[in-house]
């Protein structure tokens, strides 16, 4: 007894030792990376909704906490401080809410810059330095916009943009790895996001480029007089068909099973859901939106209506200028002007496997006060402003004509 006790002693040393040498590993990585005596900024590229991490590369070893600055653009006066002052900032990205100021979608990690859901307006330069205002590293970021993204099929023999050249530089499309397929046991689809670059030897010698001369098409490094061509390229997807088996999953035991069905009616079995199911209430005429339990922009995310697959040659928003129902780029499902056949239960998938499901009923709504913060509100505001200033410009244009008529009878006349 007494050998085992002096076994396990020294099995809790030893996984002390290596806890120690760990630590020590993490610190020895600021040693190993000296800072550069001129400070340059790494390109990062990513798309609109996405999370991204910026690690501070190097430090001195004396510093125990970093702050990190946020500039537009180069020698900007207007500079925020990223910092909680402790480096235990934590959020959840699911609280976090698009659109919301970036002050509230960051956190700091192991020195390590973490923004939730990235914006456009996030675009620029990040430093990682000090309090006293001494930078240690630096990035340029482009957060490029998925609202005019060119999307193509490749099940209907739609290929992707071709390369744009001219003298001075050439843009084009880099594309991610394909996603996984967003369903098991059933046609899924896949995809993969491509973003715009630009290759040109006029780049700014203060950015570092891998590969050299290639930087992103928002990038700081790109000179102001290639800017108005290169503005026209967007971020774009590829999509195309794809099948996958899924992988099995061990079911109730059999004594679960029977402890169920006798709980249950004689001769009926218990209504047991394939997945967590979330019930909802939706006001006839409302807007609403269903976001996947735990999905990111980049996961492959599927939605059905009960046994319908609501794929996205059909559903993807700017598959039709007319949608009402549609799903975004960063996998949300819309339903705008819920109508009495949106009842029923939407299944979601994450990464090829059902996750969640959602049994929407539809209720007419009650007289309420509209308030200019309902979509319905905004819409009926947008039309009827809309409809005005086409009259007036039929009215205006009807005068106009008749004057113009007039004048030239007088004019023939005289």
């Amino acid at each position: 007894m007494e050998m085992r006790l002096v076994g396990i002693a020294i099995l809790l040393g030893m996984a002390d030792v290596l806890h120690a040498f760990a630590i020590m590993e993490k610190e020895d990585v600021f040693k190993k990376t000296p800072c550069p005596a001129f400070l340059m900024f790494d390109n990062a590229a990513y798309l609109a909704d996405m999370s991204f991490e910026l690690s501070c590369k190097c430090k001195p070893e004396e510093v125990t906490s970093v702050v990190w600055y946020f500039q537009k653009s180069m020698g900007s006066r207007q500079t925020k401080v990223l910092t909680d002052f402790d480096g235990t900032m934590f959020l959840d990205s699911g609280h976090i809410r698009v659109g919301s100021h970036m002050l509230k979608r960051f956190s700091i990690r192991m020195f390590s810059l973490i923004v939730f859901r990235a914006q456009v307006e996030d675009s620029g330069h990040y430093l990682c330095g000090t309090k006293e205002g001494d930078f240690f590293y630096g990035y340029d970021v482009d957060v490029q916009s998925s609202k005019a993204i060119t999307v193509a099929f490749e099940d209907r023999n739609q290929h992707p943009q071709k390369d744009h050249t001219e003298e001075h530089f050439s843009v084009f499309t880099t594309f991610w790895d394909w996603t996984k397929c967003d369903r098991c046991g059933v046609r899924g689809e896949q995809w993969r996001i491509g973003l715009c670059y630009v290759k040109s030897a006029y780049l700014y010698p203060r950015y570092r480029t891998v590969p050299t001369d290639v930087v992103s098409c928002g990038s700081r490094s790109v000179p102001r007089r290639f800017q108005g061509t290169i503005r026209l390229r967007k971020p774009e997807v590829v999509i195309r068909s794809c099948l996958t088996p899924c992988v099995k999953r061990k079911g109730p035991e059999e004594g679960v099973l029977s402890i169920s069905n006798l709980i249950a009616k004689v001769g009926q079995k218990p209504w047991l859901p394939k997945v967590p199911i979330q019930f909802h209430k939706q006001h006839l005429g409302s807007g609403l939106i269903i976001a996947c339990p735990g999905a990111r922009p980049e996961h492959a995310v599927a939605w059905d209506k009960d046994s319908t697959r609501l794929y996205r040659t059909s559903f993807l928003i700017g598959v039709n200028k007319s949608m009402r129902v549609f799903i975004d780029h960063g996998n949300h499902l819309h339903i705008r002007f819920t109508q009495l056949d949106d009842r029923g239960t939407y299944y979601c998938w994450r990464e090829g496997q059902m996750v969640a499901g959602f049994r929407l009923s539809v209720r007419f709504q009650g007289d309420r006060k509209r308030t200019l913060d309902d979509p319905e509100t905004r819409y009926a505001i947008k039309a009827i402003l809309t409809s005005y200033v086409l009259i007036t410009m039929v009215f205006v244009g009807i005068h106009i004509s008749r004057c113009c008529y007039y004048a030239f009878r007088c004019t023939l006349l005289g």
